[in-house]
């Protein structure tokens, strides 16, 4: 980085799940939420280069710390919320409205991102390959899905595979009926339901904005056998050491996995760093599943850091490269 930078005092922004725990809110109901070795991680990162950084927190006290003055000048955010499709959305609204610059997307990326369904809508219409799709909003929807079983059942707005199980594979309309319902009781939010995939899994890193954007690699997801069955699920994904195969993937359909995923990432306008998930069908055309534009960025544990590790890329390049972007495109 540029020694005129140096100086630069950066906040961070993140939700501990360890207060959440505290709180008495679960381990699926955390699992999106952030490890202290995450906050460290970053930290050394941004002190390494040379910055100031400041630990901030979640969005109360990110509030609390702007009302009584405190300025930055960027935040680099990772702040996963806890309510609503605008969760994600809520820090770096708040500090638009104090003129501070940010990593990651802005409010409307992070919406829409968040939200599977209006993001299968607006990438539908820019013509990326994603899978047929009905939204559940109600028990009173379930038998207005029109889609030839087998079909894929997940909450509409969750990440971390929270709500994914073997049974979201489903091949009948009584578990149709089974699986919304506990869905729509469990996580209070529609269920989005999909044509099922039978294909390859892949996971593609993502890294720049707009014309900068690129893909990093494509990393094949690989279930062991002991691993649950269908789908890279909440469980696969905690117990990923002996449950999940992580392989990096340069073939004719990986690189097709790329190409889809890059534009999807520049159709939804997102920023700095991001995942995208998708699965190849019938014929082998990888389709998109979903976006993540608050990837997760545990050093160890988050799938973007794991990727990257196996591309030759170390965590202090991915992390002093999303904060390049951000102030790239922040300074203009």
């Amino acid at each position: 980085m540029s020694r005129a930078a140096k100086t630069l005092k950066i906040g961070i922004t993140y939700d501990l799940r360890d207060d959440y725990l505290k709180e008495g809110f679960n381990l699926e109901e955390t699992a999106e939420f952030d490890l202290p070795d995450t906050i460290q991680a970053i930290e050394k990162v941004i002190l390494d280069n040379g910055f100031e950084a400041d630990r901030i927190g979640n969005i109360k006290a990110l509030a609390s710390r702007l009302v009584a003055g405190s300025r930055w000048d960027l935040v680099f955010n990772i702040a996963e919320g806890m309510y609503g499709f605008g969760r994600e959305s809520q820090v770096p609204a708040l500090l638009e409205a104090y003129n501070i610059p940010y990593t990651f997307s802005d409010p409307l990326g992070h919406a829409v991102s968040l939200q599977k369904g209006m993001t299968k809508h607006v990438l539908r219409d820019l013509r990326v390959p994603t899978p047929d799709f009905a939204v559940v909003h109600g028990e009173g929807d379930i038998d207005n899905v029109n889609l030839p079983f087998p079909v894929f059942a997940k909450p509409i707005a969750e990440g971390t595979g929270k709500g994914i199980t073997a049974t979201s594979k489903i091949t009948n309309r009584k578990e149709l009926h089974k699986v919304c319902k506990h869905l729509l009781k469990t996580f209070k939010q529609p269920v989005l339901i999909e044509a099922y995939l039978p294909g390859r899994e892949f996971t593609v890193g993502i890294l720049g904005t707009g014309p900068d954007a690129r893909a990093l690699g494509a990393m094949e997801i690989i279930l062991r056998p002991d691993a649950e069955k269908n789908a890279y699920s909440y469980e696969n994904k905690e117990h990923y050491e002996k449950l999940v195969e992580y392989v990096l993937v340069d073939d004719d359909e990986a690189r097709q996995a790329m190409d889809i995923s890059l534009m999807a990432w520049r159709g939804l306008d997102l920023k700095d760093a991001g995942r995208i998930d998708l699965r190849s069908d019938a014929r082998g055309v990888p389709n998109f599943m979903e976006v993540n534009s608050l990837a997760g960025l545990n050093p160890v544990r988050s799938d973007l850091p794991i990727l990257c590790s196996k591309i030759g890329m170390s965590y202090h390049e991915l992390i002093s490269a999303i904060i390049e972007s951000a102030l790239k495109r922040t300074r203009k």
